[in-house]
């Protein structure tokens, strides 16, 4: 049996303890700026790449916008699933791997925030095959919004003791953290208390990007607009310039040429 990677096994019970993370509290501020780029319309067709447990999804369905939800970790989805039905919104969830998607011009709008599959890949191969997923469920002049890591941050920052800093209500840990200037990926032991009370020692990396090659990637897809920002936390802005401060870049495509 292949072996399951760090991040397989990060989601397979920890929808409860992912709600708990300090990040997630930024949902409906980052909602706010989605609408915004979208222009308030409600005819357009939403989808939401790695959509955990569902915050933006069915934050965005509460908002009466139509949105299809998707996640490679079945337990996220069920999590995912009860939200929805509590909040009393219908979203559609179904599992699918992001660099298989069965999509095809289907969508207006694609949201990948959080790190949503891109770029926790073992490979830039995997990585860039999201990207390419992505741009081909959307129709031509469709929208793609998503987040990743900021590849100039760890260049000025500890990333260790950034995400020590950051971990909120959680026991999550974060060690041995190693930044490869080469590859732009930092490794570390992540050790996770999961929904059950199990305690989790995971090798992780992560890759981190800096603007030209995002910039590029998109480019080489066919989009023809290109436009990053710093990404705050649940503040969404086009006018936070990227630094070296942002942890992660906030990037916006609009119109492809194929």
């Amino acid at each position: 049996m292949k072996k399951k990677q760090w991040y397989q096994e990060l989601f397979e019970n920890y929808a409860d303890s992912y709600e708990r993370e300090c990040f997630t509290a930024g949902t409906a501020g980052e909602c706010d700026f989605i609408e915004q780029e979208i222009d308030f319309n409600k005819g357009l067709r939403i989808l939401d790449v790695g959509c955990g447990t569902g915050r933006h999804a069915i934050e965005l369905a509460r908002r009466r916008y139509r949105v299809t939800g998707i996640d490679l970790s079945a337990s996220m989805l069920r999590k995912a699933a009860e939200n929805a039905s509590r909040a009393g919104v219908e979203v559609r969830f179904q599992q699918a791997d992001a660099r298989e998607l069965p999509f095809s011009g289907a969508f207006d709008v694609a949201l990948m925030l959080c790190e949503g599959g891109f770029p926790l890949m073992e490979t830039d191969e995997m990585n860039f095959e999201i990207l390419k997923q992505v741009s081909k469920a959307l129709v031509a002049d469709g929208l793609f919004i998503f987040t990743t890591l900021n590849g100039l941050f760890p260049l000025y920052h500890s990333v260790e003791a950034f995400c020590a800093a950051e971990k909120g209500e959680t026991k999550t840990t974060y060690r041995s953290n190693s930044f490869d200037l080469m590859t732009f990926r930092d490794h570390n032991i992540t050790e996770i208390e999961d929904d059950s009370g199990k305690m989790l020692t995971l090798e992780c990396n992560e890759r981190y990007y800096v603007p030209s090659e995002i910039t590029w990637l998109l480019k080489t897809l066919g989009w023809k607009r290109i436009e990053i920002f710093g990404a705050k936390l649940g503040a969404f802005s086009r006018d936070d310039k990227l630094t070296t401060e942002d942890f992660e870049m906030l990037v916006i495509a609009r119109s492809r040429t194929f």
